[in-house]
Order: C-alpha cells, then sequence, then structure tokens
C-alpha cells in the first residue's frame, strides 16, 4: 500500500553538530528568537528536554500559522540525538502517525521523519521536511554570527 515511509536528510553544519543538539536539548525555548519559521514554544508537561515531556511549537507555513503538540520519546545525549512524537496539531490532519529524530555529528545533523498517511493520496512530508532543514539553517547561522 505504500502509506508509511521514512524521509532522512542530512546537513552539513559549520558550528558543530552538538551545539544544533545543544539548542533542542537545553535550550529549545529560544528557538522562536532564532527561527523566522517557529514563533512559539510552550512546555505543557514536565521540563525542558526530558523523555516523556510534553512541549508545543506555533510555526509559519507558507504563509500558514500552524501548531504541533509532541510528546519527547528520545533522548541519547552521547549519540547527540533526540526524538519527538506528534500527538497533536496540523499535520495529524493528514497523518496517523509522525515522528522526528535529530542526530547530531561533529559536521553533519541528520533528520529523520517517519510517517503513515492517512490515505495513498495524501503526499509525502517534504513540505515539512523543508521547515526542519531551514531551521536547521538558522540555527547554524546563529551559532556561527555569535
Amino acid at each position: 500500500m505504500g502509506l508509511k515511509g521514512k524521509l532522512i536528510a542530512s546537513i552539513e553544519v559549520k558550528c558543530g553538530g552538538h551545539l544544533i543538539h545543544d539548542i533542542f536539548h537545553t535550550n529549545a525555548h529560544h528557538v522562536p528568537t532564532i527561527s523566522r519559521a517557529f514563533n512559539r514554544f510552550e512546555i505543557h508537561e514536565g521540563e525542558i528536554i526530558k523523555i516523556g515531556s510534553i512541549i508545543s511549537w506555533n510555526y509559519n507555513d507558507g504563509g500558514q500559522n500552524k501548531f504541533t503538540k509532541q510528546i519527547i520519546e528520545d533522548i541519547d545525549p552521547h549519540k547527540k540525538s533526540i526524538r519527538w512524537k506528534i500527538i497533536g496539531g496540523d499535520v495529524l490532519e493528514m497523518y496517523n502517525s509522525f515522528t522526528i529524530a535529530v542526530a547530531c555529528e561533529p559536521q553533519w545533523v541528520t533528520w529523520t521523519i517517519e510517517y503513515e498517511k492517512k490515505t495513498e493520496d495524501t503526499s509525502e512530508p517534504l513540505i515539512e521536511l523543508g521547515i526542519i532543514l531551514d531551521l536547521n539553517k538558522d540555527i547554524e547561522g546563529h551559532l556561527v554570527k555569535n
């Protein structure tokens, strides 16, 4: 049927992947001041950033305000990785499940999106991947500048 899929994108970074991991692991609340697309971060349950914490983001997708609510499923400080599962928001209108993971190496950041479409006609989440890669570029630019 082809309803499940996975998108993986690796991007080279000048600032060091560990710094990008640190932003998401301990300073996610700064993302709205760094990013052009993400404009709000909120913790609903738990704390920055612990497994089981429930967080949300407001972001701009082509001029439309969007919302995503996520639970932190996994954090590996040694591998510099974090995995978020979407539990609410706009993305779940088109997908039954949606998980985002980031793994940071010294010069590379790899983003993985795993998803299950609601219908065969649903497109792959290339727009969502683009938003994430733009976010990565915004964070890198901020870290290199500072």
